[in-house]
């Protein structure tokens, strides 16, 4: 009887190891969004998302938020129609920015895209040459206390030429609208990134290890890569800004203009600050966060960070022999691969 029973119970035990024993697998999905690409790696024990339905998801969040979309929410808005009533996406992204205009003193802005339509970094890619009195005129349509978000999920402008512009964190928060999709389907690890901003969910686990990241270097030509670091990261959202990205080149005067516009005075600012790497916990406050810092100078930007410092961030700059330096938070550091 008791060989009988020890010989159930280890059939007992193999059953369970058995049916707990399922093997898993890295499933990838990739695809095009955002005027960029997007790439998505997640472990599971079977497919559990498609390319359909992450297409779909782009697709309802271009909707909302794309202002090169004329029938998005957005652009309505934009064009002055004031009955459009906001879904979910547009809501977390005005509060996600209104929490960091708030705590920038307004240097991160998405009301600046009037601005940034006139020096040609907007849908129309038309510069205008434009003077300082055309700049002052039109920063009196600039700041995000000029709009308000109603009870009744409908946008208010104080003057119909506001033009709201999320491209400085939409991207990154496209990225946690992802990751949220796959935790509601089961999926405990992942790496998702789109357009260059990223989130790493949980762990590498079939190598048993967490995600590693590498950040580019922003002087390398473009024929080339160049790392400047690797990273572990393990549920944090990561991105990158830089001047280095995009310019714009005026045709008449040859004169070259970056795409970070200062919202206090509108000018296409360019600092000693060649890039800004973020990471947080979530991937659209990264990106928001990243913008700030590039308006920012290296010393208001290490005060502000002695206020955050769930902040993880390294800053690439110009030294006065212009040669590269890296400032890095300690938290960044202890997330390094030597």
């Amino acid at each position: 009887m008791k060989e009988l029973k020890r010989f159930c119970s280890f059939l007992v035990l193999a059953i369970l190891f058995i049916s707990c024993d399922k093997t898993t697998d890295f499933y990838t999905i990739q695809g095009e969004a955002q005027g960029s690409t997007y790439s998505i790696k997640y472990i599971a024990s079977e497919e559990k998302v498609t390319k359909n339905q992450i297409d779909s998801l782009l697709t309802a969040f271009d909707l909302s938020l794309s202002t090169y979309r004329p029938d998005s929410k957005i652009s309505k808005i934009n064009a002055g129609d004031s009955t459009v009533v906001v879904d979910d996406f547009f809501t977390e992204t005005f509060q996600l920015s209104n929490q960091i205009y708030k705590e920038t003193n307004g240097l991160f802005d998405p009301t600046i895209g009037v601005l940034v339509n006139a020096y040609g970094f907007g849908p129309n890619k038309k510069h205008q040459d434009l003077a300082l009195k055309q700049i002052d005129s039109l920063l009196q349509f600039v700041g995000f206390n000029k709009i308000a978000l109603n009870a009744n999920k409908t946008i208010s402008k104080k003057y119909n030429q506001t033009f709201i512009d999320f491209n400085a964190i939409a991207q990154g928060y496209s990225v946690d609208v992802v990751v949220n999709y796959l935790k509601s389907k089961g999926i405990e690890n992942a790496i998702v990134e789109i357009g260059g901003e990223l989130f790493a969910l949980g762990k590498n686990t079939i190598d048993n290890k967490n995600w590693v990241v590498g950040i580019d270097d922003p002087l390398q030509k473009p024929e080339e890569r160049t790392l400047i670091a690797k990273v572990n990261l393990e549920n944090l959202g990561m991105a990158t800004s830089g001047n280095y990205r995009k310019v714009m080149i005026d045709e008449k005067t040859g004169k070259k203009f970056v795409h970070i516009i200062n919202p206090k005075t509108g000018l296409a600012q360019k600092n000693n600050v060649l890039s800004a790497t973020v990471l947080s916990k979530s991937s659209g406050l990264s990106d928001g966060y990243a913008t700030a810092f590039m308006l920012m100078s290296l010393e208001e930007s290490k005060v502000f960070l002695q206020k955050h410092p769930e902040l993880y961030v390294m800053l690439l700059y110009s030294d006065s022999d212009n040669k590269m330096q890296q400032f890095t938070t300690e938290n960044f550091n202890s997330l390094i691969i030597d």
